[in-house]
């Protein structure tokens, strides 16, 4: 199973920041990366170095598992290995399905001075941040798949640094662009779940 959730993470990777990136590039001539943390020790720079650690902890968990480090004690099921497969193919589809959504106004980080065009079709009319929940699921798929102390870290850095990145830095930058028009849509539908975590309209 390590060798398999090492392939699937390595595949999820790939296709949701090395193909997606040449696809926006070959379309709009821009790659759509928007790296810049900010200034170090704010929550923008914690959010941007919480999601780098849980990327590497994603491929550590397998690599982990071939090293010889064990499960945790009750999690090394069969049924818990073939929900966590379906779940990382499934959410890696999911991820790259939500990206394709965004169309040209898809970015990886924030450039505060820029204004796309604010999606709220398709996915994005379930959740805000369906690229988000997708890759919450393909970690937590992988940490089914290798359910080791490492994949399990993964997992919660990856949904401690996606709450970081949304709430403090990419709800304001929203808000600050598109005004009502997105605090009209976050007031009825939920960041990560449909219907959780809808904004209260003033």
């Amino acid at each position: 199973m390590a060798w398999l959730a090492l392939l699937l993470c390595l595949l999820g990777l790939l296709l949701a920041f090395g193909w997606r990136t040449l696809t926006q590039w070959r379309r709009t001539g821009d790659t759509g990366l928007r790296l810049d943390a900010g200034q170090p020790g704010t929550l923008r720079w914690w959010a941007k170095l919480l999601f780098i650690a849980a990327l590497m902890l994603g491929s550590a968990g397998p690599i982990a598992a071939l090293a010889g480090l064990p499960s945790l004690p009750g999690l090394n099921h069969r049924a818990l290995h073939v929900v966590g497969l379906f779940l990382t193919v499934a959410s890696v589809a999911a991820t790259l399905a939500a990206q394709l959504a965004m169309g040209t106004s898809w970015r990886v980080g924030v450039d505060p001075t820029e204004r796309t065009h604010l999606v709220t079709g398709g996915p994005f009319a379930l959740a805000r941040n369906p690229i988000f929940t997708a890759m919450a699921a393909t970690t937590l798929g992988l940490a089914l798949l290798v359910p080791n102390a490492v994949s399990l870290a993964a997992w919660l850095v990856l949904v401690l640094a996606l709450q970081l990145q949304v709430r403090v830095v990419e709800e304001p930058c929203l808000i600050a662009t598109h005004g009502d028009a997105y605090r009209r849509y976050a007031a009825s539908v939920g960041r990560f779940l449909p219907g959780v975590g809808r904004l209260r309209q003033a």
